[in-house]
């Protein structure tokens, strides 16, 4: 780092919070102010927000260490862009009309208190265990990387970066609230974006000798064709893309043992069932995402929004798991000998798995030139911070709306926007504690995936079935939403010994089978039996009253709500949508292998 890079950091700090200042100045006496930004957002706004949000630690720390690791395999997730079509143009509708403040609220009207109430501690629980822990997590591995040496009595760079990215985010997001944060998320989202880009130009350079052509072909002669193949194979022998059996033979030469192994390198049995669950949870369901859109005038601003957000996300496979590739392609090639160091293994040849999550700031530190090192990092900051600032303003919104409004009821609206300030504060610190089980998992990107598994498919479930099946009811939600819960939580238990302990164990028993099944195939399993309890318990008890669910599901909404929907697009809304299909899928024809 020189010092043209930290004026640019210095620039990047200044522009943010004087955008963060304007916004704060507008004050937030309202709950509707603070937490929906006054239902006033544009859908420039939102989408960038959205798509900021989104492109978090997970993403710039953790998809680029699997890229580095895994190649083109996580590049699933990124391609679900057309969940977020899907939540503009199913169910947007059914979430403005409604003119709730959370998740949990819509699904309260849709059932039952109870089914709000679970659903909100979930929420709670899933974002202490992935977002916040892992946004702190992640500043510290970026400083850990880029400042080495920093240390302020016990605390060295990593546990500096952590905290130092917490407060300053803390400062603009607890003052502000969501309009601050959607604000600084949309001037966010193209600091990183083009910091990102960099990345990708100076490393598919550095390969080429100076040409992005030659780099990218050299790019696929070092990494082989299965590095860039999303179609893994369901099983393997131990050997990536083979489908022989595995074979233990005696000094005979006799087969003692044959048996096959399934693929955990993301096979597309569980990408092509699994990843669309988690897709659609996350991109539809979650107040994280979710809050932005309601932020939104009306359908055709929240819309909109989600489509700009749809073709932002088809960025991500260029700009973070490309450059992990990249990194991994001038390590194993030995380009820059520095890289070489840092992630190979000079017995086996291979990637380090545990030191792959440092592939980003590797690559910006020793990869790029002068100054344009201080934009990129200016860029990583900018998506720490926007992901950490979204999931706190989220989190103060579930607590103060979902418990303490309902709790407390009658008190002032600038009471609830203070508890929903305080509530941020002491969810961070849990959030802090829960640091070395990510360390101790196999990878940033790999923990949060795992998680988000466990306790996508019961809120998945009880949204889109409520809302496509008018016949389900209360009692089926809610008892779709305990059991499935409750298998998550069982797995965690499980897993967590081993990767925060290195505990194992005995190989057959029911407690190693559960903790080997790969975890997509264990979220299908949860899919399937909340979709059996939510209609078994719903049958068996008796039929909501549909008047109450008028407009809430796709069989009660009137003939003049229908009509209303329909003014609210127009062809141009179909035209983009259309173009982000196509994206879509030219990226699943190219990346064949």
């Amino acid at each position: 780092m020189q010092t043209l890079d930290w004026v640019m950091i210095a620039l990047y700090f200044l522009l943010l919070f004087g955008v963060a200042w304007w916004v704060i100045r507008k004050g937030n006496e309202t709950p509707d102010d603070y937490f929906l930004a006054g239902r006033n957002l544009g859908w420039f706004i939102i989408g960038a927000s959205i798509f900021a949000s989104n492109i978090g630690s997970e993403h710039i720390v953790g998809l680029a260490g699997s890229g580095a690791t895994d190649g083109v395999a996580m590049a699933h997730y990124e391609l679900h862009a057309w969940c977020l079509l899907i939540l503009g143009w199913v169910l947007a509708p059914f979430y403005m009309r409604s003119r709730v403040f959370t998740m949990p609220e819509f699904l309260e009207r849709r059932f039952s208190p109870h089914a709000r109430t679970i659903l909100s501690l979930i929420s709670l629980f899933a974002y202490v265990l992935t977002k916040i822990a892992v946004g702190i997590f992640a500043g510290g591995v970026v400083f850990g990387t880029l400042l080495p040496e920093l240390s302020v009595g016990p605390l060295n760079s990593f546990w500096i970066g952590s905290i130092l990215v917490l407060l300053l985010t803390g400062v603009y997001t607890i003052l502000g609230g969501l309009r601050a944060v959607a604000y600084t998320e949309a001037l966010q989202t193209f600091i990183l974006v083009f910091g990102s880009f960099l990345v990708t130009f100076f490393g598919l350079r550095a390969l080429g000798d100076g040409s992005i052509l030659a780099g990218w072909t050299q790019l696929r002669e070092i990494v082989g064709s299965d590095m860039l193949n999303l179609w893994k194979p369901i099983v393997s022998d131990g050997v990536a893309g083979t489908w022989a059996p595995i074979r233990e033979l005696n000094a005979q030469g006799d087969v003692v043992k044959e048996a096959w192994y399934f693929n955990t390198n993301y096979p597309w049995l569980s990408m092509l069932f699994c990843a669309p669950i988690i897709g659609l949870w996350y991109w539809c369901t979650d107040q994280y995402i979710v809050q932005r859109m309601l932020g939104a005038p009306n359908e055709t601003e929240a819309r909109r929004g989600t489509i700009f957000a749809s073709a932002l996300k088809l960025l991500p496979v260029f700009l973070f798991i490309i450059p992990g590739i990249i990194c991994f392609a001038l390590a194993k090639g030995g380009y820059v000998g520095e890289l070489t160091s840092a992630l190979i293994d000079p017995d086996t040849g291979e990637i380090v798995r545990e030191n792959a999550q440092a592939s980003f700031p590797l690559m910006v530190q020793h990869v790029l030139p002068t100054g344009f090192r201080g934009i990129v990092v200016a860029g990583l900051l900018a998506a720490l911070m926007s992901s950490l600032a979204g999931v706190l303003n989220a989190t103060a919104t579930l607590f103060t709306m979902d418990f303490y409004s309902r709790i407390f009821k009658g008190v002032s609206q600038k009471r609830l926007v203070w508890i929903g300030r305080v509530a941020t504060g002491v969810l961070v610190v849990i959030g802090l504690a829960w640091i070395p089980v990510i360390q101790g998992a196999k990878g940033l990107y790999d923990y949060l995936q795992g998680i988000q598994s466990y306790l996508a498919p019961p809120i998945f479930v009880v949204f889109f079935f409520g809302i496509f099946v008018k016949r389900l009811n209360g009692p089926g939600c809610l008892a779709s939403l305990i059991v499935g819960f409750s298998l998550g939580l069982f797995r965690l238990a499980v897993d967590t010994p081993v990767a925060l302990m290195g505990h194992t164990y005995t190989e057959g028993t029911f407690l190693w089978i559960v903790n080997n099944i790969f975890f997509q195939y264990y979220s299908i399993i949860i899919l399937i039996v909340c979709i059996a309890v939510f209609y078994a318990v719903s049958y068996l008890t008796r039929a909501p009253d549909y008047e109450r669910l008028s407009g809430l599901t796709f069989g009660t909404v009137t003939d003049e709500q229908r009509a209303e929907t329909r003014k609210s697009w127009t062809f141009a809304d179909v035209f983009w949508s259309g173009f982000v299909l196509v994206g879509i899928l030219a990226a699943y024809l190219y990346f064949r292998g």
